[in-house]
């Protein structure tokens, strides 16, 4: 049944996404610049199908500056059938020499959801509906140290509000925090290491970065906490222009009480392919993952990818016993001929019955 219903579907979209690149592309008055306007059929675990308008720019910011990244921001609007209402904007622009780097991510979403209470061993029958409204803003500014090392501070604000849960449930039983809504705002520092080639879909170089994030009432937060990311990743150019791309990814909290999306989790479209997003939650988080990206016909490729994670209340509850594992395939179609902004369509599979499409504008990682 869903094969029937899904390969007219993406043929439908291939069709008029073409038609329409060919009335909107242009390129302005810089060489480097480019605007793409397209209709979305998107797919993923948590939304179901999702039908909406997107965007991608690409320029340069600087006229003669032949040495930085190409630059980029992405917007779409998007309305799942499961009643999801989502509006984001998502940005990196590189300044000239870049010697600083902007990424933004803006969003609000209206989303129908699932929880299966707090830890790395709840059952699938836990499962729980509930519902929240969400303004999320995350900004980035990094400033160039020399040698691909990048200095930078960031400002993170999430409100989270209009819950409805089950009373008595899981929330209630877990003392969920923040379940009747809650407002966080947080400052912090990062330290990144990048030598990628690309910002789309790098085929060789290092991408390291450390960073923490405070949460504090003085800048009107309700929950004080601090958050601590650690994301390695490596890119390699093999045979034939293939490429293998590896990542380690740690994501922790520290303080007595976490609000309920800020714990770390498992799952999603970009980690743990075949589980849904939040899957498991819990303070801590650590997840693997690699992925063999093929390149087939001119702007036809394919991927293999495979990943491993857990979560736990604090790092000493990691153990091999408690991992979760998840992989699969995908195709990817590149939608411009310079840059590799790539369509792709993958198919995630887990333990259990976790598993699930994936349609979605550029790499995981």
């Amino acid at each position: 049944m869903f094969k029937k219903i899904f390969l007219p579907l993406f043929l439908l979209f291939l069709q008029v996404r073409t038609s329409i690149f060919a009335q909107v592309e242009r390129k302005d008055s810089l060489p480097s610049k480019k605007i793409l306007y397209f209709p979305v059929i998107a797919k993923s675990i948590e939304t179901n199908w999702s039908f909406g308008l997107a965007s991608s720019a690409t320029f340069r910011l600087s006229k003669s500056d032949s040495l930085s990244r190409t630059s980029n921001i992405q917007s779409v609007v998007l309305y799942s059938l499961k009643k999801q209402f989502i509006a984001a904007i998502n940005g990196a622009e590189y300044f000239k020499n870049e010697n600083y780097i902007l990424n933004e991510q803006i969003s609000y979403s209206s989303f129908p959801d699932k929880f299966w209470g707090i830890g790395n061993t709840t059952p699938d029958s836990a499962v729980e509906n509930y519902s929240f409204q969400q303004y999320y803003i995350y900004l980035h500014l990094l400033r160039n140290l020399g040698h691909h090392f990048f200095g930078g501070v960031l400002y993170e604000l999430q409100h989270v509000y209009k819950i409805n849960y089950i009373y008595g449930g899981l929330f209630d039983q877990e003392n969920i925090a923040g379940r009747s809504g809650y407002f966080v705002s947080g400052l912090g520092l990062s330290l990144t290491y990048d030598d990628r080639n690309d910002a789309f879909a790098p085929n060789k170089g290092n991408f390291a970065q450390v960073y923490f994030n405070h949460f504090t009432p003085f800048l009107g937060s309700t929950f004080n906490y601090t958050n601590l990311v650690i994301d390695l990743r490596k890119y390699l150019q093999t045979y034939h222009k293939q490429v293998l791309a590896v990542q380690v990814y740690s994501f922790s909290n520290i303080g007595n009480e976490v609000p309920l999306r800020s714990l770390a989790s498992l799952g999603g479209a970009n980690s743990m392919r075949g589980y849904y997003s939040g899957r498991y939650r819990d303070k801590q988080a650590l997840v693997f993952q690699a992925e063999y990206r093929i390149p087939v016909y001119k702007r036809l490729g394919v991927a293999v990818f495979a990943s491993s994670g857990e979560v736990g209340h604090a790092i000493d509850n990691f153990t091999l016993n408690g991992l979760k594992y998840a992989y699969g395939a995908g195709l990817r179609i590149r939608l411009t001929k310079k840059d590799k902004l790539n369509l792709r369509l993958d198919y995630g599979i887990g333990q259990g019955n976790n598993q699930g499409f994936y349609l979605q504008l550029g790499e995981a990682f």
